[in-house]
């Protein structure tokens, strides 16, 4: 399919956009309607192309109609005519069996060998290896092609760098992509600017200030017909080990000299390494897992992680973790960091919560015996949003002189404050940054195999205590040993989640 290649506004050159495994889930769902969205706003250079690849046989026409209708379906605005005539254009389609390395000489006549290349791998990571070693036979590597791993990249250490391996045979470390969607999302990118463009908040975030973080990513749904694939992966490797580490070492890290890839992702790794290990010595006392039973979940009655179909009724995988992490280094001396994510909770949320410290001295004891912590709670999803809890003088007269105080929100929501701007799927920030060759929203290597190390040394220790998960009920916030967590320190989980 023949496209003019001149340059145009969005500032970098055109591109081949390969995207392997194009006909599975994730890029019906995400991937495909963020291309059509990221057209929709012109950000696509006029000469870029967009190349399917799966092993199935179809036309390009065909293919055309498939993408139609997966945008159609998993967008929510109206269907834009003009969008889909500039986006039609770009489409085209190779059948390729991605374990048979000969087939890969179709994509030569499907790309042209003097535009960079962008291939993305929406496929298992198990054939990431097949995916190079076919492009390499297919002599289409050059120093110039990007390639895009999804997560989860292993189950472990020791497969994860398998796996890092196999990719690092054909691609240098610049030129891989690791995606983790959490790290395109507005408030997520937005902690960056509110640390360090901040005065309020950058001389206030540390020991001296912040009593503790909590971070929760809590999931309304169960398993969703994944049963395979979750109970091989259990609620620690398929969110802590990713999305949790990565928002914490966001939270944490050190200012970057600047906001080039590595100077962010350098500190990211400090954060990781200084993460005090948890093992068998503390691990009852560190961490909580739990699995769901039988519930109501927004009124509705659902089944126990052991009643999904396809179960094995004797599974003693997670669906429900929380964890005390400390941070050894000096900025985080004696501030806990509580990480809390489980499926079939009441809502659907993200949020980060920093509690400050409270008054050394209570002038308004008679208001509150004790003064209410200040928080800031930054919301991932659904609401995007930055809220600070301050207290505020009740307005009004008084005959005893008392001054009464109440707690106030000061709260900008992404919704309210930006009505007229669209807010960004995560996975529409990431591609156009894979477009212009900006890697400091992924993951580099180093950073995944820290990650997978102190993740690997809580799993071999709740292996080796043989205890099973705890259950709870399905529509609650997780078994009451969470709760324990906090409170053996008075301290309780953030529960705005509840009222909204």
């Amino acid at each position: 399919m023949s496209i003019d290649t001149a340059a145009t506004s969005t500032g970098y050159e055109p591109i081949d956009f390969v995207l392997f495994g194009t006909l599975g889930d994730l890029a019906r769902r995400k991937l495909l309607p963020s291309l059509y969205q990221l057209e929709k706003a012109k950000l696509l250079n006029d000469g870029t192309t967009i190349v399917g690849v799966a092993r199935q046989d179809m036309s390009v026409e065909d293919y055309a109609t498939q993408v139609k209708d997966n945008i159609e379906k998993f967008t929510d605005e109206p269907f834009c005519k003009d969008t889909w005539k500039r986006l039609i254009k770009r489409l085209d389609y190779v059948q390729i069996d991605m374990k048979t390395p000969k087939d890969y000489k179709k994509l030569c006549e499907h790309v042209d060998p003097a535009r960079t290349m962008v291939c993305y791998l929406a496929t298992p990571p198990s054939i990431y290896g097949d995916i190079c070693r076919g492009m390499d036979a297919a002599k289409v590597i050059d120093p110039s092609v990007r390639v895009v791993l999804e997560k989860p990249i292993g189950h472990d250490l020791e497969s994860s760098m398998v796996i890092n391996e196999q990719v690092a045979e054909f691609f240098d470390e610049k030129q891989i992509y690791r995606i983790d969607h959490y790290l395109g999302k507005e408030t997520v990118l937005n902690l960056v600017a509110l640390r360090f463009a901040n005065s309020i908040f950058a001389t206030n975030w540390d020991h001296n200030c912040i009593d503790h973080v909590q971070i929760s990513v809590a999931e309304s749904v169960g398993i969703e017909g994944r049963w395979g694939y979750f109970d091989d992966a259990g609620q620690m490797r398929d969110m802590v080990q990713n999305h949790l580490l990565q928002i914490l070492s966001l939270v944490a890290m050190e200012p970057p000299t600047t906001l080039d890839a590595d100077s962010i992702r350098d500190e990211k790794l400090k954060v990781l390494k200084a993460l005090r290990p948890i093992d068998a010595s503390n691990v009852s006392e560190k961490t909580v897992r739990g699995q769901y039973i039988s519930g109501f979940v927004r009124g509705e009655e659902v089944p126990g992680y052991l009643e999904e179909p396809d179960a094995n009724e004797k599974s003693t995988t997670e669906t429900f973790v929380a964890i005390k992490a400390e941070i050894d280094n000096w900025r985080w001396a004696g501030v806990p960091f509580y990480l809390r994510t489980g499926k079939r909770l009441p809502n659907k949320t993200s949020e980060v919560v920093i509690y400050f410290k409270r008054q050394p001295h209570n002038l308004f004891g008679d208001s509150f015996t004790t003064l209410p912590q200040n928080k800031l709670v930054i919301r991932l999803q659904p609401d995007e949003g930055v809220e600070i809890t301050v207290m505020n003088k009740v307005p009004g007269l008084t005959s005893t002189g008392s001054m009464d105080l109440q707690k106030s929100k000061l709260n900008l929501s992404f919704s309210e404050a930006f009505a007229a701007e669209r807010i960004a799927d995560a996975y529409e920030k990431l591609l156009l940054e894979v477009m212009i060759g900006n890697q400091a929203l992924f993951v580099r290597r180093d950073e995944i195999e820290q990650a997978w190390t102190w993740v690997d040394s809580i799993r071999a220790a709740w292996d080796a205590s043989k205890e099973p998960p705890a259950s709870y009920q399905a529509g609650t916030w997780g078994p009451v040993s969470s709760i324990a967590l906090l409170a053996r320190e008075e301290r309780s989980w953030y529960e705005s989640k509840v009222k909204r």
